[in-house]
């Protein structure tokens, strides 16, 4: 693997080498850490890589790795820069061969998002977006007991991301996560919208198997001076006729990350939690609820297969992030073998999926300013 972006000081870095790490099937062998050439150099001595291997560039990166032998260059990159530096790389290193995980959202506006889908859909190659929350197994055990028809048909959807970090006007200090979070020339035409409602959208669509067809939203920017958006309501409309709300927002007050999802079907609905993500509550309608853990009876395979320790023992953030980079590399090494990958591990988020999150946040942010209010998607 090589890196573009995530050097000293950078948050989500640490998150994907970790990650990419856990499994033992992944090598960080090359990267380009910041735009800054000696930070970079820095960054990369911090992660004993070869000296020759780290880049000023991701320019320089690409075009160095594409020179050597099959057996030493790098196999994909990973993308954990800000959102206005997505789209060149992953675009560059598509067509010079590789293939590319890249953090959410999948590019800084629409015209790069379907761009950059042409470019991965004409070159064969695989390209994965770290909807991390995506990777958890129980998530996978809900998605398994839908598409299953256990709920019978999806009619209700209600997904909430609150978090209370950006409370205050913290990007008028010198902290850099917000101040890029909060800044339209790196985040985009939206802030809590694109940063977490995507992840809410995401995750709706990824567990139901329903595509959001219209929506409705009152977008709010409630501290004084910012910029962007840092709270959101959003009524859905799905392509069953079922109806939702998301919720997201960077301003409630006291809040951690506390991502909520509830299901409801003919026969019953289920609960799941971010911050309690090894149990799935089950909800029926007319036998005792359930509340199912990972590991714990009779589970989907999807669920067996993205877990690694016995129950009882917490998986969390990192292990999802983990499953995603897993099954990358097991569908890097069927390519690599010539052999054809079990189709458990094509389960992560691809570059569709990062089309769709953009234009969720261009029809939320549309319909936020708009008096007509219902956007169709």
């Amino acid at each position: 693997m090589g890196m573009i972006g995530g050097g000293r000081g950078a948050f989500i870095g640490g998150v994907h080498r970790m990650a990419a790490a856990l499994d033992g099937q992944i090598e960080l062998v090359c990267g380009a850490f910041s735009s800054n050439p000696e930070k970079s150099k820095l960054s990369g001595q911090d992660f004993y890589l070869d000296p020759s291997r780290i880049y000023g560039s991701y320019e320089e990166m690409i075009l160095a790795e594409k020179e050597l032998s099959e057996d030493q260059r790098m196999d994909f990159v990973s993308i954990v820069t800000p959102n206005h530096m997505h789209y060149a790389p992953a675009k560059m290193a598509i067509e010079h061969g590789f293939h590319v995980v890249c953090d959410k959202p999948l590019c800084y506006d629409m015209e790069q998002a379907y761009d950059l889908q042409k470019v991965v859909q004409e070159s064969g190659l695989i390209f994965a977006l770290t909807h991390n929350y995506t990777g958890y197994p129980m998530v996978k055990e809900a998605k398994a007991m839908i598409s299953d028809g256990k709920l019978g048909k999806i009619r209700k959807v209600v997904v909430e991301y609150p978090q209370g970090w950006l409370s205050t006007f913290l990007e008028g200090s010198d902290q850099k996560q917000a101040a890029w979070r909060t800044d339209p020339k790196r985040s985009g035409i939206a802030g809590a919208m694109g940063d977490i409602g995507t992840h809410a959208e995401n995750l709706v669509e990824y567990i139901t198997g329903l595509k959001i067809t219209e929506l409705c939203a009152d977008i709010s920017t409630l501290v004084e001076g910012r910029a962007l958006d840092d709270d959101g309501n959003v009524l859905l409309r799905f392509d069953n006729g079922a109806r939702g709300i998301l919720y997201a927002s960077q301003i409630s007050a006291g809040e951690e990350n506390n991502l909520k999802i509830r299901v409801y079907g003919e026969y019953g609905g289920l609960e799941w939690l971010q911050m309690k993500p090894n149990t799935l509550m089950v909800r029926w309608a007319d036998k005792p609820a359930q509340m199912m853990r990972a590991g714990v009876g009779e589970q989907a395979a999807s669920t067996q297969a993205h877990m690694r320790i016995p129950a009882g023992h917490p998986e969390g953030y990192l292990e999802a992030f983990a499953n995603i980079y897993r099954n990358v590399a097991k569908c890097i090494q069927a390519r690599i073998e010539g052999i054809e990958v079990d189709p458990i591990y094509t389960d992560f988020p691809t570059v569709e999926d990062g089309v769709r999150g953009m234009n969720f946040i261009y029809k939320v942010i549309e319909s936020g300013k708009s008096d007509q209010k219902w956007i169709t998607l």
